[in-house]
């Protein structure tokens, strides 16, 4: 029997996340109502050792509103990378703020607080961790150099439900943290957001940001935004969210076996005291990348993602001029093998014997 195509990411949808929507569509309560909190509350409960959290419409909301709240605005700088979704760098834009990019550390592909150090100037005002590809950004750094220098942490935690570093998770770092909910995420909501925070006044002004800057009807305390979440999309993140401690270990499981197996290419590493969630499986091809993720799809019927092909700062609506050598060397040689919990045994084996074919070919 011929097998299917393995795709580089599928969201796990099943009957329980149709019963939950079923449910709030019966109520007849579909905006923001007791869905959403209770998808708040468990969410810091499970996720955030107890933090504030605000859940809105979509990853990049979550960022946008947070630095808001946190007073960031025209004239301010904030540190991002440059190897990341533009949504990091296009929230910090949003507010009126300018993006400075920043290098990548080549082991985990998260900012290299070296060169983060380096970019401090009299207009920084905070520092954006990525924890790309699930793997925490090195946090002991960032939080030096935020000390030394009257920093703020702001962490893009959209990739990374449940990671953690020394025992800490991510999302508690920072004086926010923002998560995406998007469907190929570690979790989805369908669309969706969430924002985490230890102040409470931080977290009740993007309260009311969300909300066109209402606490009560028609009591609009500040201009706001509509970033609500709905109780049909609350309803599918925690089910999701119930979840999610199974399809983080399957996840965990193809990566050890694919580490245990893969030959002749780049393998993803990971730092001490890290626990990586692996939102993606990231190898590197020393020679054509490209050739090779088409191989994999035409020949074997295996998708593969390249995640960034083109760096920020190098985007038409940044067209930065800045060098960042190690930013150029990941875009041209990462490649995202299909790590999602719907994988078998089988499709393990089967992406291990295509990898391993085309690196031993040089393909």
């Amino acid at each position: 029997m011929t097998r299917g195509f393995i795709p580089a990411a599928r969201p796990v949808i099943g009957s329980a996340e149709r019963d939950a929507v079923d449910a709030v569509l019966a109520s007849g309560m579909l905006a923001q109502g007791s869905e959403v909190a209770a998808f708040e509350q468990e969410f810091a409960r499970d996720l955030l050792d107890g933090r504030s959290v605000v859940a809105v419409n979509s990853g990049t909301s979550a960022l946008h509103l947070g630095l808001i709240a946190a007073g960031v605005g025209p004239g301010d700088e904030i540190i991002v990378p440059s190897f990341t979704f533009a949504a990091t760098a296009n929230a910090v834009a949003l507010t009126g703020a300018t993006p400075v990019f920043a290098d990548i550390r080549r082991t985990d592909y998260t900012l290299d607080p070296t060169h983060v150090e380096s970019l401090v100037g009299a207009r920084t005002r905070g520092i954006m961790p990525v924890h790309l590809y699930g793997h925490p950004a090195d946090m002991g750094g960032l939080e030096r150099i935020a000390a030394e220098h009257g920093l703020d942490i702001y962490e893009d935690a959209a990739q990374a439900h449940g990671a953690s570093l020394h025992g800490r998770l991510v999302g508690t770092f920072g004086r926010f943290g923002a998560f995406s909910l998007y469907p190929t995420k570690n979790m989805t909501s369908g669309e969706g957001g969430m924002a985490s925070t230890r102040d409470p006044e931080l977290a009740r002004t993007m309260q009311l940001l969300r909300n066109q800057g209402m606490a009560k009807q028609y009591a609009n305390e500040i201009v706001g935004f509509n970033a609500r979440m709905t109780d049909v999309h609350a309803a599918i993140g925690r089910v999701q969210l119930a979840a999610l401690p199974g399809r983080t270990k399957a996840r965990r499981t193809t990566a050890q076996f694919f580490d245990a197996n893969l030959r002749g290419v780049g393998l993803p590493t990971v730092g001490d005291g890290v626990v990586h969630v692996y939102h993606q499986y990231t190898i590197t091809v020393p020679e054509d990348r490209d050739g090779f993720a088409a191989a994999l799809r035409e020949e074997y019927a295996i998708g593969a993602g390249v995640y960034y092909p083109t760096p920020v700062h190098r985007l038409p609506a940044f067209d930065g001029q800045e060098r960042l050598p190690n930013t150029e060397w990941a875009k041209d040689r990462v490649l995202s093998l299909p790590v999602h919990p719907s994988l078998d045994d089988e499709d393990r084996e089967r992406i291990v014997t295509a990898v391993n074919a085309l690196a031993r070919a040089g393909a």
